[in-house]
């Protein structure tokens, strides 16, 4: 475990009770008299809610490292190459599909219908965009431009069909539920959402931890990689499995939660040698720490309606994502 890891795991040990202690409602650990259902409120709302955003956000923090690794591209995002949008469009069709379905299928109906979605984004970004600008000069130039242009016509489907599918919502019932999920938010979820999401994104983290030496052979060139041993299509198939099971877990029990795959291999980056390999890791800590830190503070905002985790996000991802955007005309990047 590398340093920028033991900075993360510490930063992370510290915000988890501050995480349980705060809401609408503060919790004192020191004050005898606390209310006697103080320990239901940990153990069943907060402790799930708490373990859940350190889940999707170890996830999206991965996938967003090993797609920057892959494409050599700091500006790629599983939001914005639309993988998300495309999970998010799985699972808004769940909402249609689960009355039609026998109960035992649709119970499962929203995270399969999620999980491949996301799937589908990422082999569809592959297949369009993967092998031509791998032989683009370092991801820069024409395999930046590439890659923005497929990930935007994916994510520009997905937004047209979600648009269709809420403009065609049966019921109001589930236009607001359409619409909420889009938004991205933790609130009321369970133990059963945690065991759902937990195992499928370790899973896929796992698989994007197989592909970092893979990652840094690539940072070379193709070509030096493959006299190097890669393995393209098998690099490939890591990457779709992994990506797809960390995003596409994360919108199936918490709707799409943005930018945090941006984001967060740019706060890690200047503490690692810059290699795919020790970014992976610590990608996953620091964005366990930021989903933890954000839904901890939308908790405790004074608004009359809890501030959706999605929002509360782009509104920190949006400017940062401006200011990359600047870098690179200057050159930083």
């Amino acid at each position: 475990m590398n340093r920028a890891s033991l900075i993360f795991l510490a930063l992370l040990a510290a915000l988890l009770p501050l995480s349980l202690l705060a809401g609408r409602v503060w919790i004192d650990p020191f004050d005898t008299r606390a209310t006697a259902n103080a320990a239901l409120i940990l153990a069943e709302l907060r402790l799930p809610r708490a373990v859940l955003a350190i889940v999707i956000g170890a996830g999206l923090g991965a996938a967003g490292a090993a797609m920057q690794g892959y494409l050599r591209n700091p500006l790629a995002d599983p939001g914005l190459f639309g993988i998300a949008p495309m999970a998010a469009l799985g699972a808004v069709a769940s909402f249609w599909l689960a009355p039609l379905l026998p109960a035992a299928v649709a119970a499962w109906s929203l995270p399969l219908l999620a999980l491949g979605g996301a799937g589908l984004g990422m082999a569809a970004l592959a297949l369009i965009a993967g092998r031509t600008s791998s032989d683009a000069a370092g991801g820069a130039g024409g395999g930046i431009a590439l890659f923005t242009l497929a990930g935007l016509m994916l994510a520009s489907l997905a937004g047209a069909l979600t648009a269709l599918a809420i403009t065609l919502a049966p019921n109001p019932f589930a236009l607001s539920e359409i619409v909420l999920w889009l938004n991205g938010a933790l609130t009321d979820r369970s133990w059963r959402e945690v065991a759902l999401a937990a195992p499928l994104i370790a899973a896929g983290i796992g698989m994007l931890a197989l592909a970092a030496r893979s990652l840094d052979a690539l940072t070379l060139g193709e070509e030096a990689a493959r006299s190097l041993g890669l393995d393209p299509a098998r690099l490939l198939l890591l990457l779709v499995v992994g990506i797809g099971l960390t995003v596409g877990a994360g919108v199936a029990v918490a709707g799409i939660i943005g930018f945090v795959g941006l984001v967060v291999p740019h706060l890690v980056r200047p503490l690692t040698n810059r290699l795919p390999s020790s970014l992976i890791l610590p990608s996953a800590l620091a964005g366990a720490c930021l989903v933890l830190a954000a839904d901890s503070i939308v908790r405790v905002l004074p608004f009359v309606t809890e501030l959706r985790l999605g929002i509360a996000l782009s509104l920190i991802g949006a400017p940062f994502f401006g200011w990359l955007l600047i870098g690179m005309r200057r050159g930083r990047l």
